[in-house]
């Protein structure tokens, strides 16, 4: 899949693996449209990478849609959509029910919200592709935070459903699983710094998913094998996990690794 001249959306463009994706596609010769919930530095970094920019909240349907009909309407066509923002929130029970909710809107409807209103287009064009950023957490999981965990679960099954349903009618469907990567989300948790790679590194290895058509792309070679550990040994893994889970923990000492703040952006 060649990108030049492709209309490429990208959201939670502002930062972190967003803005590497719309910058990546954008010196891939793209037209990129870069949205964001954080209009002032969304629109600053687009200007940069000489893309246009569209501010939007998606954890309201309203957004996603304005966002796909603005696009649709100026650039006539959507070859890409990057269904990239999300938020990590809270560490266990604790948080607000406001903040699970928050939580479901931005990590999982808002690709409900984007197939629902982008793929009627893409199905009487014929073609389209679809790339959501799930998480290695939907793969395996996520013990900092018990809402992320759970909706990137939902959103796996999301963009599995839609590989399944569509894949045979022109929509090609991805899911990003980056393990840690150096973005805003972890900026607050130096322990898990030390693992993380560049958001420029999850950007090369999406648009390489992309080209090869894969559906699974991941960043790091350890995230299949944990996949399959999961799988085949699943108590095993869980006991590996709860001993990870209570290292963190002490790690912490106390401090929220995804306080309570909303930024739409992996």
């Amino acid at each position: 899949m060649a990108f030049q001249n492709r209309v490429v959306v990208v959201t939670g463009s502002a930062s972190g693996i967003g803005l590497a994706l719309a910058t990546q596609f954008a010196a891939e010769g793209a037209v990129v449209v870069a949205s964001d919930l954080n209009a002032e530095q969304g629109a600053a970094k687009a200007a940069e990478l000489g893309a246009r920019f569209v501010p939007a909240d998606v954890g309201q349907e309203a957004g996603v849609q304005g966002l796909i009909e603005d696009v649709l309407a100026a650039e006539g066509r959507i070859d890409v959509f990057c269904s990239n923002a999300g938020i990590a929130v809270g560490n266990g029970l604790e948080p607000l029910d406001r903040l699970w909710d928050l939580s479901w809107r931005v990590n999982f409807m808002s690709h409900v919200w984007a197939a629902r209103h982008l793929l009627p287009h893409m199905l009487e064009r014929g073609e389209g592709t679809l790339l959501n950023t799930v998480s290695a957490a939907g793969l395996l999981t996520e013990v900092h935070s018990a809402p992320y965990a759970v909706t990137k679960h939902e959103a796996m099954a999301f963009a599995e459903w839609l590989a399944i349903t569509y894949g045979d009618r022109g929509i090609r469907v991805s899911a990003l699983c980056p393990e840690w990567v150096q973005t805003p989300l972890i900026e607050n948790a130096p322990h898990l710094q030390e693992a993380a790679i560049s958001a420029d590194e999850v950007a090369h290895a999406a648009l390489d998913g992309l080209q090869q058509g894969q559906f699974l792309i991941t960043t790091h070679p350890m995230t299949l094998k944990a996949f399959q550990s999961r799988a085949n040994t699943h108590d095993r893994w869980l006991g590996r996990v709860r001993m990870l889970a209570q290292q963190t923990q002490e790690q912490l000492a106390g401090r929220e690794a995804f306080p309570d703040k909303y930024t739409q952006g992996e």
